[in-house]
């Protein structure tokens, strides 16, 4: 196990994950962001270097000192050799297994290592599995024109505890200081009424997802989620982020959305394996 620090070593990883994109896609965000300021915290863990068959990026552990908090200590993962994977999660010290955690991405063996680790170390596992839908250039997604007076923005300090109340993992001092640091660090994007209030958002994860969306209800069937989503997917795809974001296997509705946009639908899913008693 090593942790990769280097930064030349990083760029190169990054450019090597790119290429084995989409499969790497959570992993490579994280990269991506840990290369560009790292405004995260996070960390590069490999089995070995150059030759890796397993890569994990986690939270450095003097930035998240709360092990309790599953919204900051979040991993990402992607492995070349499955046996290789599951020794680094189960045999190293690259997990912290006393910490309340997620760990993601988009292969089965990661929920499969997932659900043994339960077993055997004895903590619990919340899993769900996410379809993911990507976009190679969201210029051409479609334009809607808003209603006169209501403007696109970027989300600021003011706009979080709205997001935190209606977000359906929201409502603790964790996912309060979580939705802040997203808004904070990351590109984001929002719909204000003539007044400047806020109606309709979304903003990139610490692994390089759209996330976090919400429209209040009463605005609802306007196109304002579109309009936000493709002010913040140019921007992104502007500074080299692939665009992408995960949909519940239960939500038909949002899926229908996203392929009618023309987002595609990557065949593996996306496993978010929560090792904590909630789930997300």
């Amino acid at each position: 196990m090593l942790i990769l620090s280097c930064p030349s070593k990083l760029r190169l990883l990054e450019g090597i994950l790119r290429k084995c994109l989409p499969q790497t896609l959570v992993v490579h965000g994280a990269v991506m962001n840990i290369n560009r300021g790292n405004p995260a915290g996070h960390e590069v863990i490999v089995d070995s270097w150059p030759n890796f068959k397993a890569v994990l990026t986690r939270p450095q552990r003097e930035v998240v000192s709360d092990d309790s908090d599953f919204y900051a200590n979040v991993y990402a993962a992607f492995y070349q050799d499955l046996a290789v994977y599951q020794n680094l999660v189960l045999n190293t010290d690259a997990v912290n297994w006393l910490q309340r955690f997620r760990i993601q991405g988009n292969q089965d063996g990661i929920y499969r290592v997932s659900k043994l680790a339960a077993a055997i170390k004895n903590v619990p596992l919340s899993a769900t599995s996410y379809i993911t839908y990507t976009h190679s250039d969201p210029n051409k997604l479609n334009e809607y024109q808003l209603d006169p007076g209501f403007t696109v923005s970027t989300l600021n300090a003011s706009h979080v505890d709205l997001m935190d109340e209606t977000w359906a993992y929201g409502g603790s001092e964790q996912s309060h200081r979580y939705l802040a640091s997203l808004v904070q660090h990351f590109f984001s994007s929002c719909i204000l009424d003539p007044n400047g209030q806020l109606i309709s958002w979304c903003v990139m994860d610490p692994l390089g997802a759209t996330g976090v969306g919400y429209t209040l209800p009463t605005h609802r069937g306007k196109h304002y989620a579109a309009v936000a989503a493709r002010a913040l997917s140019i921007r992104a795809h502007t500074a080299g982020y692939p665009i992408y974001g995960h949909v519940a296997l239960s939500n038909v509705h949002m899926r229908e959305i996203q392929e009618r946009r023309g987002y595609q639908k990557l065949p593996e899913l996306c496993h978010i394996c929560t090792h904590a008693d909630v789930q997300i």
